[in-house]
């Protein structure tokens, strides 16, 4: 094997230009796949935490997955029946025994934090303006556990509620809007005629302007009071200790309490289907690289073997076999790819770091923001291994054609 190498580095070095342009190229391309994978991936990392931060990871609502099954349809089991003008009760809409749920989430799911919401709609009037919102009803005391606007507040606390019962969060878009500052007097109007009147006891920003301008916070029982929904609650959220287990957990919480639970997968299964697509439309771009790379390599060790013909001959004649022939023009293959994937690595590393440091400003953003790269062993893998087998592959060609050659032929003057 020493002998293998020897003799598919002495050839290597016999064409030092084409060796080094095809070196050069696996290098790029390893360093290249690693800047982009880790910058898509990181961007991808950074977006999901980010959804699964700021969303509930489950979210109970005060409805069924599939309508309620007619007595008919149970009487009559096997047979085509048609139900028309079936019109639903009229019911206060909530979730019945929500205490009990709340009490089932909590001891039989470890690091499980839930909390019920009534979620309606209302509008406020300030100074003679009006604005439709969205009145989230919570428990103060339970917002922080299950629910990330408190590190989005510019004025105030989400505490403040505890102190003051009759306070109200609003966003920063909905309070520029209406030029409500904090400690003034909101009127809150419900749909049912319903009003009353508010404290603004704190101002958050998300950045996100259409939750900016349409959400508010409140305690709990006054949102009941208000919406004339006593002792109800339309919507139970849960944080968990691993979102990514949420959509197991709320398949088996649906099966038990019945409500309709969703977790944040589901609720955002368009936007992790598009981050699945950008992957492979990144991957598939990334590797074309390597892949013409490869293609230097081939032209390299063709150029060999059509220069080297009579020195394959010598050698066959000597007693090498046409897998030791064809061992040594992978081995040069192996030796590129290998060389590459070194010097590739470490050039990969500094783009990223370099990456890391971009800080730009996005439009509508008040922030400066790093570019997010994610340093996981996955991509370094998938470089590595993509390197070695195209390096292979395009050294596989070319070694085929060599082991063919007939050393008779060759020493005899015939044509190759």
């Amino acid at each position: 094997m020493k002998l293998v190498l020897s003799i598919a580095l002495r050839q290597l070095m016999d064409r030092k230009r084409q060796s080094f342009v095809s070196l050069f190229g696996i290098i790029l391309g390893v360093a290249f796949f690693l800047a982009v994978a880790g910058l898509m991936q990181g961007s991808e990392k950074d977006f999901v935490k980010r959804l699964v931060d700021n969303s509930p990871h489950i979210t109970i609502l005060d409805e069924y997955r599939n309508p309620k099954t007619q007595p008919a349809e149970l009487f009559y089991k096997g047979a085509l029946v048609e139900i028309n003008n079936l019109k639903p009760s009229t019911e206060n809409r909530g979730i019945r025994g929500f205490e009990q749920i709340l009490f089932y989430l909590r001891n039989n799911f470890k690091k499980t934090y839930a909390s019920a919401v009534l979620v309606g709609q209302g509008v406020i009037n300030f100074a003679g303006k009006d604005s439709a919102i969205t009145i989230n009803g919570m428990v103060p005391n339970e917002i922080d556990s299950v629910s990330t606007i408190g590190e989005y507040m510019t004025e105030g606390s989400v505490k403040d509620l505890i102190a003051s019962p009759d306070g109200i969060i609003i966003g920063a878009e909905l309070a520029k809007k209406l030029s409500i500052p904090r400690g003034n007097n909101i009127t809150v109007v419900a749909p049912n005629g319903q009003l009353k009147s508010f404290k603004v006891v704190g101002i958050f920003r998300t950045g996100r302007s259409n939750y900016d301008n349409a959400h508010t916070y409140i305690h709990l029982k006054r949102a009941q009071a208000l919406l004339g929904r006593i002792h109800r609650a339309n919507n139970i959220i849960v944080k968990i200790g691993d979102p990514y287990t949420a959509r197991e957990i709320a398949d088996q919480v649906e099966k038990n309490i019945g409500y309709k639970s969703m977790s944040w997968q589901e609720t955002s299964e368009d936007l992790i289907n598009t981050l699945a697509i950008r992957n492979k439309i990144m991957y598939s771009v990334v590797s074309a690289v390597l892949i013409v790379a490869a293609f230097g390599i081939y032209n390299v060790i063709s150029t060999v073997v059509m220069e080297k013909h009579r020195d394959i001959a010598i050698l066959k004649s000597m007693g090498f076999y046409a897998k030791d022939i064809q061992r040594i023009f992978v081995s040069q293959g192996i030796i590129l790819g290998v060389c590459g994937c070194c010097l590739g690595i470490p050039l990969g590393m500094l783009f990223m770091t370099l990456l890391m440091r971009v800080r730009f400003k996005p439009p509508g953003s008040s922030q400066m923001i790093n570019m997010p790269i994610d340093w996981g062993a996955p991509q370094f893998i998938i470089a590595i291994t993509f390197a070695l087998t195209a390096s292979i592959f395009a050294s596989y060609l070319p070694s085929r054609k060599a082991a063919k050659v007939q050393p008779v032929d060759i020493l005899r003057g015939g044509a190759f």
